[in-house]
């Protein structure tokens, strides 16, 4: 049997030692070289974008939760207005109902009031708009997602302090993203300034640290993606993180300006330390203030750059891009759709090339190889497994997990989950090569990298090359090796084909984290496994030579890994306890049916805590609809009703139109603090062929059923008015449920112990009343 390798060129073990150990510090370098720039004292130069400045900002807009419709949110646009005025801005306060997402039978609504300012060029090409979103949720004050404004408004500040620019500034500052991504489609949909279209840089934070990564661009952005790739020189995470988040559909309020054919552009974020966010603990001072340097820097940067194009010609050709980092400088190019195809294909052609030449050598022969492949799928499976175990782990040791995407300190979990990756790699290695040896097992692993290379290059093109370049490097490495005879050219070659995949690899890695959280571990999971197989011509220096006949020192190695990660686990539960400043997220609501005179106690958490355990008795779906709540598993228990009054459904019209009922009503919420109302029509055996909501019709994709359900934010505390249109049909029911924040005061409640919050989901603290109207 051939054992793919020759023991007189075989280089020691310390050698390859100290190879891991370079490729380690190389992985450290490639992730750390993005480092976070020291932030700007509020005396910086006028011209410069400053984190203290900006911070400034944060302070007076997250003082409190200012969700959309609030007294708070009113003087949060007050203040906004203001700063922007005095910054000679003509500004404006776009009031307008957006429409969130609809299918069919339901659509969701919001009134929203955006800000909206002009910052003229000198000879204006179009239109740059800066984009964020000024509202917060209920639970929190926000101060992560004032990130983004204050980023905005301090660039603009810097902007109007420098010469002129060539193109407008548009200023957008959004309403009701948080509650139903409204704002942004709002202002696409009805305001003026927007008909034009333009150049979006949108800039959000959903965590309080890390560095920037592009999270979305429109399609055929490649002209701009390579003017980002100039200008900004923070970004973390390129065209791989731009696919992943296009998946994951994660931020529709700026996705209704880069989905629209009018607009291009992207938008930048940090993804870094979600724990806090949309929770009482997102408050300013858990901000990173070079977190928010960096993320000012690049958007001044780019809209910078942006100001002095010519924006008719910027789209250029109608392409996407390949745009990753490279030890802390961005490595881009334009891609049609053959061109990563055509590069995923060649990593597979190479690595049939090693195969070809391995078997000519006599490393292995083709049914080796074919086996060594089929059982290289092993890893692949079972590293993100792995992964996905660990968490689950972790939250049968700590329960407050299982509500939570990430945990407040999680970089020994993240270390751990690497390493547990790793040594499922090395285990599977150590099984197997003695009786396959390392070329089979190389190629195996290799082949499978290069199909799931081609794979990408179909669904996600800008994320192709994390798979088809390491498999270049692995494949030309693999073929050094097979070929030399000289103990220092095979270290070289293993490192040369190590650093390419660390490089590229170790950053995706590290973003991937915190952009998915450990809860959702099987992508980074992936994304290690792929490393480690290509690390395999590296990792086999580590091993003792297999033709001797001892088993312990090769099962010592895949140990170790499994030591050191158990280890890093417990030292992250060590480290990362609940605490009055890391308090556990909780989830309770209380919904009341007016119409049955019940009510409940409802956690959606999948194990309640001990706050939320003492409210709850039983699981399964509630018999009674809510928002938020209908149609999933949750954990309820019963409730006293309170003594609270359903919203107040009033007949304004009802009339024979042209064959069909026309039918309009007031719906008036009776208790203050109600941010939403769920409407809820049923026309028995007759059709809504139309409905509006304050003006703003309701979608097709939503209408032509017998029921319509509509989910209206912010309504006016005097009520809201909605129309309806119904063909054919008896009798009408309208069924409505409001909802407010906060549980003191109703029967049975005690507030939260110190050491636990209000979870940052809707259903927190939410407070649903429903109610059924007859309208004959």
């Amino acid at each position: 049997m051939p054992s793919g390798r020759a023991a007189h060129w075989r280089p020691s073990r310390a050698a390859g030692g100290i190879l891991l150990a370079v490729l380690v510090g190389l992985g450290a370098w490639s992730v750390g070289a993005i480092g976070a720039p020291d932030p700007r004292a509020a005396d910086a130069p006028a011209t410069d974008f400053s984190a203290s400045r900006a911070l400034e900002h944060v302070q007076r807009i997250a003082g409190e939760p200012h969700v959309p419709g609030s007294e708070a949110a009113d003087r949060v646009v007050d203040d906004l207005v203001a700063t922007l005025t005095a910054l000679g801005l003509d500004t404006r306060v776009q009031n307008a109902v957006g429409a969130g997402r609809h299918d069919a039978g339901r659509a969701e609504l919001g009134r929203v009031r955006n800000v909206v300012a002009v910052l003229p060029g000198t000879e204006s090409t179009g239109r740059l708009l800066l984009l964020a979103h000024h509202d917060s949720t209920a639970t929190g004050p926000g101060a992560a997602d004032a990130v983004g404004v204050a980023t905005v408004l301090e660039t603009v500040r810097a902007l109007s302090a420098g010469p002129p620019l060539r193109n407008d500034v548009l200023v957008v500052l959004t309403d009701g993203e948080t509650a139903c991504a409204c704002g942004a489609e709002a202002f696409a949909a009805s305001h003026p300034l927007a008909q034009d279209g333009g150049v979006v840089l949108s800039v959000e934070a959903r965590g309080s640290r890390g560095r920037p990564v592009l999270l979305a661009t429109s399609r055929g952005a490649a002209d701009l993606t390579t003017l980002l790739a100039g200008a900004a020189s923070h970004v973390a995470a390129g065209s791989a993180a731009v696919e992943l988040h296009r998946r994951l559909d994660d931020g529709p309020g700026a996705n209704a300006l880069l989905e629209d054919p009018r607009y291009t552009g992207f938008r930048l974020g940090l993804v870094d330390g979600t724990a806090a966010r949309h929770t009482a603990q997102d408050l300013p001072d858990r901000l990173d203030p070079g977190a928010l340097q960096a993320l000012g820097d690049d958007a001044l940067a780019v809209a910078r750059a942006l100001g002095g194009e010519d924006l008719l010609q910027v789209a250029g050709e109608p392409t996407d891009a390949t745009l990753f980092p490279v030890l802390g400088r961005q490595v881009h190019w334009s891609a049609t759709a053959a061109r990563p195809l055509a590069v995923a294909v060649l990593a597979l052609v190479a690595v049939g090339g090693l195969g070809w030449l391995s078997v000519r050598r006599g490393f292995t022969w083709p049914r080796l190889a074919a086996a060594g492949t089929a059982l290289a799928a092993v890893p692949l499976v079972l590293g993100p497994l792995a992964v996905v175990g660990l968490w689950r782990l972790l939250v049968a040791v700590r329960p407050g997990y299982g509500g939570m995407a990430d945990p407040w300190r999680p970089g020994w979990y993240r270390l751990a989950a690497v390493v547990l990756v790793l040594a499922v790699v090395l285990a599977w290695y150590a099984l197997l090569r003695r009786r396959f040896g390392e070329t089979t097992l190389l190629l195996g692993g290799l082949a499978w990298v290069a199909v799931l290379a081609v794979v990408l290059a179909v669904v996600a093109p800008g994320a192709a090359y994390l798979a088809a370049l390491p498999v270049l490097a692995g494949a030309a490495a693999g073929a050094v090796c097979a070929v030399t005879t000289s103990p220092a050219v095979r270290v070289g070659a293993a490192f040369l084909g190590g650093a390419v995949a660390v490089v590229l690899l170790a950053p995706a890695l590290a973003v991937s984290f915190p952009a998915l959280g450990l809860s959702a571990g099987v992508l980074p999971g992936l994304v290690a496994t792929a490393l480690a197989l290509a690390l395999l011509p590296a990792l086999e220096l580590v091993f003792p030579d297999p033709d001797e006949p001892r088993v312990a020192p090769v099962a010592v190695v895949p140990l170790v890994a499994l030591v050191v990660a158990g280890a890093c686990a417990l030292v992250g539960l060590q480290v990362d306890r609940f605490d009055v400043a890391h308090p556990q997220p909780s989830r309770l609501a209380y919904a009341l049916d007016t119409d049955g005179r019940q009510a409940w106690w409802v956690s959606p958490d999948p194990a309640p805590g001990g706050y939320a355990a003492g409210y709850v008795d039983r699981r399964g779906e509630l018999t009674v609809d809510f928002p938020y709540l209908a149609g999933r598993q949750v954990a309820f228990g019963s409730a006293a009703p309170a003594g609270l009054a359903a919203a107040r459904v009033e007949t304004v019209h009802d009339a024979e139109v042209g064959g069909r009922r026309e039918l309009t009503v007031r719906v008036t919420p009776q208790r203050p603090g109600v941010r939403l109302m769920a409407l809820h029509l049923s026309a028995g055996d007759g059709t809504v062929a139309r409905a509006k909501v304050a003006g703003r019709g309701v979608g097709e994709d939503a209408l032509g059923g017998s029921s319509l359900e509509l989910l209206v934010h912010a309504p006016p505390a005097d009520g809201v008015e909605a129309s309806f249109s119904i063909e054919g049909g008896a009798a009408v029911t309208l069924r409505v449920v409001d909802g407010s924040d906060g549980l003191d005061g109703l029967p049975g409640h005690a507030p939260r112990p110190d050491g636990v919050t209000a979870a940052g989901s809707p259903e927190s603290d939410l407070l649903l009343v429903s109610g059924t109207t007859s309208l004959g």
